[in-house]
């Protein structure tokens, strides 16, 4: 393999008369010789045809530039766009903004209680809400899907208040439970 220039001045340089601090000076030197005749070589970008002596840079100008601050709702989207986040978003959406989804009426009325697969379960304040909003169920999905978009909420699923639950407690006995006490 050929030795470059550098090499052989090193080599020069370090006879069997040099050893120790001076063998590593005459390497440094070597290496320096080297890298000024480099960069002699090399040509110098200049910004201009006129050689005024400013480099290049990526973008200059007055336009628009990746580097410039960015609006928090759009770096947001964006982020939201690339790791496919917005189907979860607008579920969230859902519950977050109820009242403004439904409407303040019925939103005093009624609470999202789950979302599991487009089905939203959302429970009333009294039997007789639950009946309401069974018969605006279809206005109520237009006005989701209005608001959060098409088919995050297929259906509704929406029932009254829960009746007490006789299964627990220090005196529950075996067996039907109360029959004749709602009637």
């Amino acid at each position: 393999m050929p030795e470059e220039p550098a090499e052989k001045g090193a080599a020069a340089a370090s006879g069997p008369e040099q050893a120790g601090p001076q063998l590593a000076r005459a390497v440094l030197d070597a290496a320096l010789a080297k890298r000024r005749a480099a960069q002699q070589a090399r040509p110098r970008r200049t910004g201009s045809s006129e050689g005024d002596g400013k480099r290049l840079r990526g973008y200059s100008g007055p336009g628009p530039d990746p580097r410039d601050p960015q609006l928090f709702g759009a770096v947001l989207e964006r982020i939201m766009k690339q790791r496919g986040w917005q189907k979860p978003a607008a579920e969230a959406m859902v519950f977050g903004a109820w009242e403004k989804v439904v409407g303040s009426d019925i939103a005093k009325h009624s609470n999202p209680v789950k979302l599991e697969g487009g089905v939203l379960t959302v429970e009333a304040e009294s039997t007789a809400w639950a009946t309401q909003l069974r018969l605006l169920a279809a206005t109520l999905l237009r006005n989701i899907a209005k608001e959060v978009g098409h088919n995050v909420v297929t259906r509704l699923n929406i029932h009254g208040p829960a009746a007490p639950s006789w299964n627990r407690g220090p005196r529950r006995v075996q067996g039907r439970g109360p029959r004749d006490t709602y009637g």
